[in-house]
């Protein structure tokens, strides 16, 4: 599956806002102007239509996950069949990826080196390696670090950095042994994005 592998700035610069794509203790702002479309004078911004405004937060999500398109409507018309709320259960799939668990339990620094992580066999899911990074953890599952990757750098500067920013409340993480528990699925209100998954399901409702 191709993979954009393009500027990072450029891309939160298309759709106006952080994706968490960089990593580092540096201001974003300080990174990438924003507010600044690729090629554009900041101030020449235009009012978007509605579809281009649906078509913004699809790709917003998108980007900030790392999925292709293909897979994204994939995971909508997974989301749009389950009972519930189909914004709130794309968002329970999205966060539901082994990547996406091993960034949020502090392993990574972004979900593109925790997805280059799982892919090198460095992820394990109750003592089974699993190089898959689109696998769906379950509630209760356990992930650690393989023992043969415990002492790579990268990992542990992203330990000790997100320990001190603090680690999200639906995971479980012992830092220094390097594994933790899936332990629930998020609440929407937990995730603290700004995006508004309504325009998403507006988009793929056309």
């Amino acid at each position: 599956m191709s993979r954009y592998v393009g500027p990072k700035c450029k891309r939160m610069r298309r759709v106006g806002m952080d994706l968490s794509l960089k990593s580092g203790s540096r201001p974003i702002a300080d990174k990438c102007k924003i507010e600044q479309r690729p090629g554009q004078h900041p101030n020449q911004r235009g009012k978007l239509t509605e579809y281009g405004e649906q078509l913004r937060e699809k790709q917003r999500l998108r980007y900030m996950y790392g999925i292709q398109e293909k897979q994204f409507r994939s995971y909508y018309k997974k989301a749009s069949a389950a009972k519930g709320v189909t914004g709130e259960n794309l968002f329970l799939i999205l966060e539901s990826r082994l990547d996406n668990v091993v960034f949020r339990m502090g392993f990574a620094s972004t979900r593109a080196e925790a997805r280059q992580l799982v892919s090198h066999k460095a992820i394990m899911v109750n003592n089974v390696v699993v190089n898959v990074p689109s696998y769906m953890v379950k509630e209760g599952d356990n992930i650690q670090i393989r023992e043969k990757a415990k002492k790579q750098e990268r990992i542990v500067d992203s330990l000790n950095m997100n320990f001190s920013k603090g680690i999200c409340e639906w995971v479980e993480v012992l830092q220094e042994e390097m594994k933790g528990t899936f332990t629930r699925y998020p609440q929407r209100t937990e995730l603290n994005l700004d995006i508004d998954e309504s325009k998403v399901v507006e988009f793929y409702s056309r």
